[in-house]
């Protein structure tokens, strides 16, 4: 019996420490970290999301909406994010770590620090140097679902009884592969009176109206689908989505979603 339990728990740290980033369709980022008091306090929540897609990752906020190929039923084709904190005496020391459905760490990156004073400053300065060590992963999604346990697992060794309780590999639905698929902007469509148009500017364009007056600028990221974005002092991302822009930005802690026509 001990054997068989073995064997079960061996055929389970294979499936964990076999995973890649790239063997994931997706990033599911949370709305606070533990070390934090409040949802995206100092736009961390934020930066996050913005830096996985700066990275090439899809990102998603666990309160959006998901698209189908990546709904509850195959949460294990989607990584989970989170940045912790080390304790240090004057720095901040923050670290990225990437983890699948089960909470086993899929990656972990190096600590990045900041000697900053004030907390604003200091947890974004580190937070982007921890993810410098995440762009150098150069994630690509290989078209893979995450390895599935019960497929590793015999089935005669997926529940093991024992004399009064059964021992039972966790549940995990298997999925067929699923692909991400890269959104394109449709030129093509009539513009309106909410239309805006991209000038180019310097590592990115300005968005103008009719009138014509700069309503927003967006900068380009490696991602060609996400835009850093600033409208009225607002920062954010503008991101495409089921070829849709959406400009996306939190106000009083909540994550708003507006929705930007954009002819290139």
């Amino acid at each position: 019996m001990k054997s068989r339990l073995l064997f079960l728990f061996l055929l389970v740290s294979s499936y964990v420490f076999s995973q890649s980033v790239n063997d994931y369709a997706a990033v599911l980022v949370p709305l606070n970290y533990d070390f934090l008091k409040s949802d995206n306090q100092y736009r961390l929540n934020t930066l996050t999301k913005f830096n996985l897609q700066k990275a090439g990752f899809v990102a998603y906020y666990t309160n959006e909406m998901i698209p189908e190929e990546l709904n509850v039923n195959n949460r294990c084709n989607l990584l989970n994010v989170d940045v912790l904190k080390e304790s240090a005496f004057l720095v901040t020391k923050l670290y990225v770590v990437l983890k699948d459905c089960y909470g086993k760490v899929v990656y972990k990156s190096e600590v990045g620090k900041s000697k900053e004073k004030e907390f604003d400053v200091a947890y974004v300065e580190a937070l982007n140097k921890a993810f410098e060590y995440v762009y150098a992963l150069h994630y690509k999604y290989n078209g893979k679902t995450a390895s599935v346990i019960q497929n590793a697992v015999p089935a005669s060794l997926a529940a093991v009884p024992t004399s009064s309780t059964s021992v039972t590999a966790p549940a995990v639905v298997a999925t067929a592969a699923a692909t991400v698929a890269v959104n394109v902007p449709n030129n093509n469509a009539e513009p309106d009176a909410t239309t805006l148009f991209a000038q180019p500017i310097k590592n990115g364009f300005q968005l103008i109206d009719s009138t014509p007056k700069v309503i927003m600028k967006v900068y380009k990221t490696t991602n060609p689908s996400v835009y850093q974005a600033i409208k009225g002092g607002v920062q954010g991302v503008m991101t495409l989505k089921d070829n849709q822009w959406f400009f996306e930005y939190y106000q009083n802690d909540t994550l708003m979603s507006e929705k930007i026509n954009v002819k290139f």
